[in-house]
């Protein structure tokens, strides 16, 4: 089959709505006055509410630097200076908190600490968008923020996490979290992206990203058919319905994060097991065959989820999807992998997105729209661009070897 040609469709796609997607947040997002940048932005770009959400903030600065290096027609001022601003004012809002410097979740427009959450993903997104902003200016403050926050969440994860504030409760069973090690794999790659250096290790000592590859694998449970939101320290499926909860986009997520670690590393076993296990697997379980779309929650044995919006369909598992099928097909060049990708991302557009510029996040069963802000404090300037960045540059790459 000669792919080219639908190839270079999709890429005209994706690079036309990444233009989109950016100049929407261009327009409407920056905060002129105490730099970092509105979140909350209705349909028409309004914005709804000043309270920034820190890993939203981290999360566009990133984007940007990211943007304006990889990308010669997004290199512009227009992005270059409020990523800067949006940096600095990162630096401005860390508090210490018990001993311990920690970034906050939520804060007033002008920096004032509203939240901070007894978990380590507003540290994460803030190690990104330092060692992003590292790798754009060559500032040695940001370099030595990553470094220093980048150490803490290898403690956190691998020694100690009691400074994050969690209760130790008697009925409390302490577990191994999906999330934790799919951020801690992808912070590995970002310092090495960024050329950083942060981890001396001594003696028995094992490394973050060898840690968090093992841990990943341990949530492939059930002869590898399901990928398990939470599992015991030992990698043990627990009781109940916490431990029957099954996320097929985040899944999907941790998938290319994996193959692309594997990818980089040559091992052809590990990205394998990520095709068919967290790609092929939760695609298959959790694409919904009458309405389209992939289901936000499942129950691995099959019962109602808990969570109410359990059948919604939102923005961000369908962009996972489409990174995680292109960079499968450019691996395996199997036909059904590119079908995969083109069907995900015919739903993706046809459901999501807005001409008046991003993407409506939450959608019901049926595909209609069910919140028509753009952004709020879980969707930003992140998971859109990311998958129209990464989609074009392995279209790029794959028209490239196709005129071979």
């Amino acid at each position: 089959m000669n792919s080219r040609p639908l190839l270079k469709k999709w890429l005209k796609i994706i690079q036309d709505e990444l233009d989109q997607v950016i100049d929407f947040w261009v327009k409407y997002s920056h905060d002129k006055e105490h730099g970092g940048f509105f979140t909350c932005l209705a349909d028409d770009g309004a914005v709804f509410d000043e309270t920034k959400y820190m890993w939203l903030q981290a999360r566009q600065v990133w984007m940007y630097f990211r943007l304006y290096q990889d990308v010669p027609r997004l290199k512009n001022r227009d992005i270059w200076n409020p990523a800067v601003k949006g940096a600095d004012f990162l630096l401005k809002c860390l508090v210490e908190k018990n001993s311990c410097t920690r970034c906050p979740f939520s804060v007033t427009k002008d920096g004032q600490a509203i939240k901070i959450q007894r978990n380590l993903f507003s540290e994460c997104f803030f190690v990104m968008a330092m060692s992003e902003t590292w790798r754009a200016t060559n500032v040695d403050k940001y370099k030595v923020a990553a470094v220093s926050f980048m150490q803490k969440i290898r403690h956190w994860c691998i020694v100690d996490d009691s400074a994050l504030g969690a209760d130790d409760l008697p009925g409390t069973t302490k577990t191994s979290k999906l999330a934790v090690a799919m951020m801690s794999l992808c912070l590995c790659e970002q310092m090495h992206i960024s050329n950083l250096q942060w981890e001396n290790l001594s003696g028995d000592e094992e490394k973050l990203e060898d840690w968090s590859v093992r841990n990943l694998l341990s949530h492939v449970q059930r002869s590898g058919t399901v990928v398990l939101e939470s599992v015991s320290l030992s990698g043990q499926e627990i009781p109940g319905a916490d431990g029957r909860l099954y996320v097929p986009g985040h899944a999907i997520e941790c998938g290319w994060f994996l193959l692309q670690h594997a990818l980089q590393c040559n091992n052809v076993m590990l990205a394998e097991k990520a095709c068919l296990c967290f790609i092929d697997a939760a695609f298959s379980k959790g694409w919904d065959a009458d309405n389209g779309g992939l289901f936000y929650f499942l129950d691995a044995d099959g019962y109602c989820p808990l969570q109410l919006e359990w059948n919604m369909k939102l923005w961000w598992p369908h962009c996972e999807a489409m990174i995680a099928f292109i960079l499968s097909y450019k691996f395996k060049k199997e036909t059904r992998l590119l079908d995969n990708f083109v069907k995900v991302a015919e739903y993706t557009f046809s459901k999501f997105s807005d001409k008046k510029g991003e993407w409506y996040g939450y959608l019901n069963r049926k595909g209609e729209v069910s919140s028509n802000f753009k952004g709020g404090p879980w969707k930003g300037c992140f998971h859109v661009p990311r998958a129209m960045l990464m989609c074009e540059n392995i279209l790029l790459e794959l028209i490239d070897s196709c005129d071979k």
